[in-house]
């Protein structure tokens, strides 16, 4: 229920600005023929949240058509709030973020994580999977898109890979990725 309780409550917000919106649990809500939309996450890492392991976020975003243009995150529990404008800045709270400059795979950490829609029968791609892992010093599964790429942002982590992941989990941190210096590549 709070994905819906926080869904309702940021979409109330953002429909005053007539902008186009898409929501994981609403869909989209247009407005206009406009590029300009919002998207949002109103809970990324869910079963974080209900099951008190680590962190979560309210994640919403600008795109323009497919590029961002700004994302921001309100990070529970430590209540930081993360934004930035693609390849312009990032910060956390007031302080200003950059990736990291570590660019070794075998001295990286990657992010990463499993999609609820992940096919764990298919061995083929639990091989590719575990295969690019291997590359880095670490891997790190955080159960949250959003914070896994605040993570890479601000320098913690080095990489984050998914597969078969929704936009909504990844549009304003890709933002914040932008703004913190790092890039990014997104295939279908």
């Amino acid at each position: 229920d709070i994905d819906l309780i926080l869904d309702e409550l940021i979409l109330n917000e953002l429909k005053k600005e007539k902008i186009n919106i898409l929501s994981e649990e609403t869909g989209e809500v247009n407005f206009n023929e406009s590029n300009l939309r919002f998207i949002v996450d109103p809970l990324d890492g869910t079963v974080n949240f209900i099951r008190d392991i680590s962190q979560c976020s309210v994640s919403i975003a600008l795109y323009d058509g497919l590029i961002p243009i700004f994302g921001v995150l309100g990070i529970f529990p430590s209540f930081d709030i993360v934004w930035g404008m693609s390849k312009k800045y990032s910060y956390l709270n007031e302080t200003k973020i950059n990736v990291s400059s570590i660019k070794e795979l075998s001295k990286s950490i990657i992010c990463s994580g499993f999609p609820s829609r992940f096919d764990y029968d298919d061995k083929i791609k639990l091989e590719e999977f575990f295969k690019l892992l291997k590359k880095f010093s670490k891997t790190r599964m955080l159960g949250s898109a959003a914070v896994s790429l605040f993570n890479v942002a601000k320098g913690s982590a080095d990489y984050y890979f998914e597969k078969n992941i929704m936009i909504w989990d990844v549009a304003a941190g890709l933002s914040i990725l932008s703004g913190a210096g790092g890039c990014f590549e997104i295939s279908e």
